[in-house]
């Protein structure tokens, strides 16, 4: 799965010269969190967050009147807070690469490039929704979730065994186990009930953590 598969686009971008306030009334409009910014000829040149747009207003605990504050964020703009080192990536990027990259950075969302060209926008909720397609968290079913030697065939063994007993495997994710040699492995299971299902995969598998 690439990036280009599941970012956001087309992209809303807004510009340098905009006032801090009007960016952050664009934001809740559209329900976003973040602008990518762009300068009169589409180029990239920042990237500026809610949390940006709310830090440069003036504390509630301020002594000025509301007609000056007012004054005062009619003069800051999105220029003056953005983020102006701002972390691409390209289309052809992994998605496992980009929210490697989101995790290790502390950010919540990447701008996708094709060239200079700025072409979507990768986020946290784009992440977010590939993590529920790949748990089947949408899905109907009995959600098991088991130990297993990490050794050739455990998988084959345990999906051989689950056909076997009428179930279908519309989910599954496999994550480092607790102990070196082992892994888990979760997954969503239609068309078997639950008993039968546990039966089922008991041979083959260390431990059964959880099913329901």
């Amino acid at each position: 799965m690439l990036v280009s598969e599941r970012m956001t686009k087309p992209v809303l971008t807004i510009t340098p010269d905009v006032p801090v306030q009007e960016a952050l009334a664009a934001m809740r409009k559209e329900h976003i969190r973040r602008f990518p910014v762009v300068d009169k000829h589409g180029k990239l040149v920042g990237i500026v967050s809610e949390s940006d747009l709310l830090n440069a207003s003036p504390s509630e605990a301020t002594s000025l009147s509301v007609w000056e504050v007012n004054y005062l964020l009619s003069k800051i703009t999105v220029e003056r807070v953005m983020a102006k080192d701002v972390i691409t990536v390209t289309e052809d990027t992994p998605i496992e690469e980009a929210a490697r990259i989101m995790a290790d950075k502390k950010i919540g969302a990447l701008p996708v490039m094709k060239g200079e060209k700025l072409v979507g926008i990768i986020t946290e909720t784009n992440l977010f929704r590939i993590f529920l397609e790949l748990l089947g968290a949408r899905s109907d079913g009995v959600r098991l979730s088991v130990m297993m030697k990490d050794q050739p065939g455990g998988i084959a063994n345990i999906s051989g065994a689950i056909r076997d007993a009428g179930g279908n495997i519309v989910s599954l994710v496999t994550t480092a186990g607790d102990a070196p040699g082992y892994g888990q492995v979760t997954m969503k299971v239609q068309g078997v009930p639950l008993e039968k299902l546990s039966k089922a995969v008991w041979p083959f598998v260390e431990k059964v953590i959880d099913i329901r």
